[in-house]
């Protein structure tokens, strides 16, 4: 077995256009928080039926590939895969950086930011965003120390009870994210259990197609070499986490159908011919499943760096639209106050709410992705993050 060495990167002038675009996007950020602080969320396209819009849908979307994204290190040291061990270090800087990304927009997004002081104080254990306070803050925490016995050769022997704590908790934060939904109760599109099995899955294959870009972007610009075990290895996650995505998808719409009071939520959804139902099957099931299912499946392109890279593209572009129609359509959906009554009222009970996202909203959810980036970068420069080399001769258990 040969030693894996790791290395910083030099700041050099590769980095020039990447942190060209983190500056323009924290920038429109900033400008977006102190617009909608000074003149309200009038601004945006959220009203009194959608109060959740795009930024965070950004937000969750960056969440759970945090918690996704740290699996590449729990593949290691949980589950004893030597293989995965040199991807360790950056599997749990990205999961760092994410989730400080998305965390943000959801501040930001608060209209009243100093509000966040009152949470932090006064807990409500019967609210499920009460119980997610200390899971985000907790996953952060353990992150840290996780890449610390990483780092430490003193420490290395601890490597496998952290990624073991570490492994348990992200499933815990990725449950509650996927609770916050499950447990509403009132509207018709959230309210099932399956959505927190959902969640896991979407976190492990948002979370293993944001590793690929990100391997794909050490090889391209800084030469690190990367060889057939690891190239063939993430494609096989790549797969299997579609498909349980997959199933978990037809497995939940199958729930609420055999319920007869989901009946029309899921027609809604599924068949009225609405923004949803195009999103849906065009977005999320055709250009986001069924394409990059047959991409990293097929031998015609199983030697294809560049096919990879349009699956995770393709699944990253998918796995947004996925949040985006349960988030949003969920909401614009009537209420169903009164069953067996049509509701109808100058508030607009009874209706579809429309909601269409604002500019404001997306420069909130790009200083998100601007601030993932630039945590990622700063750490690649200052602390030896980036394995010298992934050739499969450096690599254990071929």
């Amino acid at each position: 077995m040969n030693l894996i060495r790791y290395k910083s990167v030099e700041l050099d002038k590769k980095f020039f256009l990447p942190v060209i675009l983190i500056f323009i996007a924290l920038a429109s950020c900033l400008f977006a928080f102190v617009t909608l602080e000074h003149e309200g969320h009038w601004l945006t396209g959220m009203n009194n039926q959608v109060v959740w819009g795009i930024p965070h849908v950004f937000a969750i979307f960056l969440i759970v590939s945090a918690s996704g994204i740290l699996n590449i290190a729990s593949i290691s040291s949980v589950f004893g895969v030597p293989a995965y061990k040199p991807l360790s270090r950056l599997s749990g800087l990205l999961a760092i950086g994410l989730l400080i990304g998305g965390l943000m927009v959801l501040v930001l997004d608060l209209g009243r930011p100093d509000r966040l002081i009152v949470a932090m104080t006064t807990f409500n254990f019967k609210s499920i965003f009460a119980w997610n306070i200390f899971l985000y803050t907790g996953f952060l925490l353990i992150a840290v120390i996780y890449l610390w016995m990483m780092f430490e050769g003193r420490f290395n022997k601890y490597v496998t009870r952290v990624g073991m704590f570490a492994y348990g908790w992200r499933i815990i934060l990725t449950t509650g994210t996927g609770s916050i939904f499950g447990f509403l109760v009132a509207k018709e599109a959230y309210d099932s259990a399956m959505l927190a099995p959902l969640f896991i899955a979407m976190s492990l294959l948002f979370g293993t197609a944001i590793f690929i870009q990100t391997i794909y972007y050490l090889k391209s610009s800084f030469e690190v070499i990367v060889g057939e075990i690891i190239f063939k290895r993430l494609r096989k996650l790549l797969l299997y986490f579609i498909l349980a995505v997959l199933y978990f998808t037809i497995l939940f719409h199958l729930t609420n159908l055999y319920a007869t009071t989901h009946h029309d939520y899921e027609f809604f959804l599924l068949l009225s011919g609405n923004v949803y139902t195009y999103l849906f099957w065009i977005g999320q099931i055709l250009l986001g499943t069924l394409l990059p299912l047959y991409l990293v499946s097929s031998k015609r392109f199983e030697n294809c760096w560049n096919t990879l890279l349009l699956s995770s593209f393709l699944i990253i572009f998918g796995g947004f639209i996925q949040l985006y129609v349960i988030i949003i359509s969920g909401q614009a959906f009537p209420l169903d106050m009164f069953p067996g009554f049509i509701e109808n009222s100058t508030f607009g009970d009874g209706e579809v709410a429309q909601y269409i996202p604002s500019i404001y909203e997306f420069m909130l959810g790009l200083g998100g992705i601007a601030i993932a980036s630039a945590v990622f970068i700063f750490g690649i420069l200052i602390l030896e993050f980036v394995p010298d080399s992934l050739k499969d001769e450096h690599l254990q258990n071929k």
